[in-house]
């Protein structure tokens, strides 16, 4: 359902560009780009594994779309079967910990495990709330952190299955110099391809308590968590880093102006709305903006019944816990996975993002796959009319999966281009100023400028003192051709924003275009004076010296 991807282009005016398209580090495989990867923070991310992994795809077919999404459609796939084996791993170890040693008669039967397993892969594989990780090229890092994450837990089903029965400490730590180096291995790739796996050790003390029984007092959790200990310390490690190259990108405003309180309301909407399209996914947009609810209903609708809901969930996973704690287990799942991305630590004005549900939705999926297999089990053994409800549960399943796959399909079309993908997130969210302006960028790139001067002017009506869209609308006059209109626009940008470099520079070349040299000297260094490590405007300047 993904190859149509296979067609679409860059979306250069969000990430494509600085990630791939115009990212010089990823033009050659030397020692240099591993330097680059590992000791330095690009586009607000310290995931050194994902800029490899681009760089390979730019080294096989340079900025030909067409390869860079194939290596995400593969990643994809692989991950898909992959987490039909571990659905599989997960229910067979499951059998071997319930069931006492000598009864004959198993929890699940074969079919059960079967269909669960296919269930949960399909879903995973087709659904369109996973466009968004598959389409993007920027989102490599999703598919190559879930790939290695879920190699975790499939070897995590081997070494914890081996484990379950007592040991001595010292057997325990010979088996520790052997698997137990290859579960590190994994981890540590998964999290230099995205720092979201460093919620991978909690999910092991899940499946020990659950899936494994290894948990079932206060002492064996501390055993287990010890023996977690180093995927901890690694998970603080990338934590460290991740928020250290979020600081550098100055993408952590909204933690201090937005309040703790408000940042908690919207982890239980995103818990909430999450769940609702993975359900239903109707209304999927790559961009669901942060907002203020101005009025009381407002926000008893957004907020407080989330928050009730999230609260109900959980007590109720609670009460049932003695006779069902697969429920507290893949809610915890759930909840866990999506920690590091439900709005606490507030980064830009995004509030929610698909591709944020790539791995957590396979909690969900799980309870999806468990009961469409109960379901038909009790379907099949009607000794009435067998086959009519055998075949309409068939029927079903298909026009399921048939629908998901149309709107995936769907969804992947919204990723042709810069130009398709902006007009979408326009039409679903109009308010969304800087939509017009990467639109209005994109417009200027296919050398469209009076489109792109009619979509910033757009912006500007809807906040007039915004320095970027004013900058934005000068560099389009510029590319048009019209260097005092865009010496205009770059001062207006100025004056609302005097620190501004990119204005400067900008200025500094519409000046140049103009032959004023001396003012274009100004310029540029008024701007490398608030940004001295811009090479290429130091390069400028230095041109201008000797001439």
């Amino acid at each position: 359902m993904y190859l149509p991807a296979l067609q679409n282009g860059f979306v250069v005016s969000w990430d494509d560009g600085g990630y791939v398209y115009e990212n010089s580090f990823i033009r050659s495989f030397d020692t240099q780009l591993l330097k680059w990867a590992f000791l330095e923070f690009h586009a607000g991310h310290w995931h050194p594994l994902t800029w490899l992994s681009h760089a390979i795809d730019y080294a096989l077919w340079g900025l030909n779309p067409l390869g860079h999404h194939l290596t995400n459609n593969l990643l994809h796939t692989l991950n898909t079967f992959l987490v039909v084996l571990l659905i599989m791993r997960l229910l067979e170890e499951y059998q071997k910990a319930a069931v006492p040693t000598g009864t004959s008669q198993p929890l699940l039967s074969d079919r059960t495990m079967k269909i669960t397993a296919a269930t949960t892969g399909l879903l995973f594989g087709l659904h369109p709330l996973h466009v968004e990780s598959v389409a993007w090229v920027s989102e490599r890092k999703d598919l190559l952190c879930a790939f290695f994450s879920l190699l975790t837990l499939i070897t995590y089903t081997y070494y914890a299955g081996e484990l379950r029965t007592n040991v001595s400490i010292h057997a325990r730590f010979r088996y520790f110099n052997k698997k137990y180096l290859s579960l590190l291995a994994l981890f540590i790739l998964a999290l230099l391809s995205k720092p979201m796996a460093v919620t991978l050790p909690f999910v092991l003390l899940i499946l020990d308590w659950y899936v494994f029984r290894r948990i079932k007092s206060l002492k064996t959790f501390i055993t287990s968590s010890f023996e977690k200990l180093p995927f901890f310390a690694l998970a603080l490690i990338s934590s460290i880093a991740a928020i250290l190259a979020l600081k550098a990108s100055g993408t952590t405003e909204h933690w201090n102006t937005i309040p703790l309180l408000v940042r908690m309301m919207i982890a239980f909407k995103s818990l909430i709305v999450y769940l609702g399209k993975m359900i239903v996914p109707f209304h999927l947009v790559p961009l669901y903006i942060l907002r203020h609810p101005e009025k009381v209903y407002s926000v008893l609708i957004e907020y407080i019944v989330p928050f009730i809901m999230v609260t109900a969930i959980t007590g109720t996973c609670i009460a049932v816990i003695r006779k069902h704690k697969l429920w507290l287990s893949i809610w915890s799942y759930y909840v866990i996975t999506l920690m590091p991305v439900l709005g606490i630590f507030q980064v830009g004005v995004v509030a929610m993002a698909d591709r944020y549900t790539y791995l957590p939705s396979l909690g969900p999926f799980i309870i999806i796959g468990l009961l469409s297999a109960k379901i038909y089990e009790k379907v099949s053994s009607l000794n009435r009319w067998r086959m009519m409800p055998s075949t309409a549960s068939i029927v079903i399943a298909i026009s399921v999966f048939a629908f998901l796959s149309y709107a995936t399909i769907l969804q992947v079309g919204i990723w042709e281009n810069s130009i398709v993908f902006w007009n979408y997130v326009i039409d679903k969210e109009p308010s969304f100023l800087n939509a017009y302006i990467k639109l209005g960028e994109a417009y200027t790139d296919e050398k469209l400028f009076d489109k792109s001067i009619e979509q910033i002017r757009i912006a500007l009506d809807l906040r007039p003192d915004y320095a970027v869209a004013y900058n934005t609308l000068g560099l389009a006059y510029l590319s048009k051709g019209q260097p005092d209109m865009a010496i205009e626009q770059f001062r207006a940008a100025l004056r609302l924003k005097p620190n501004y470099a990119d204005a400067h520079f900008n200025l500094g070349n519409s000046y140049l275009r103009k032959g004023s040299k001396i003012m274009a000297q100004e310029e540029f260094e008024s701007g490398l004076a608030i940004e001295p490590n811009e090479d290429r405007a130091r390069q400028v300047l230095n041109s201008i010296d000797s001439m």
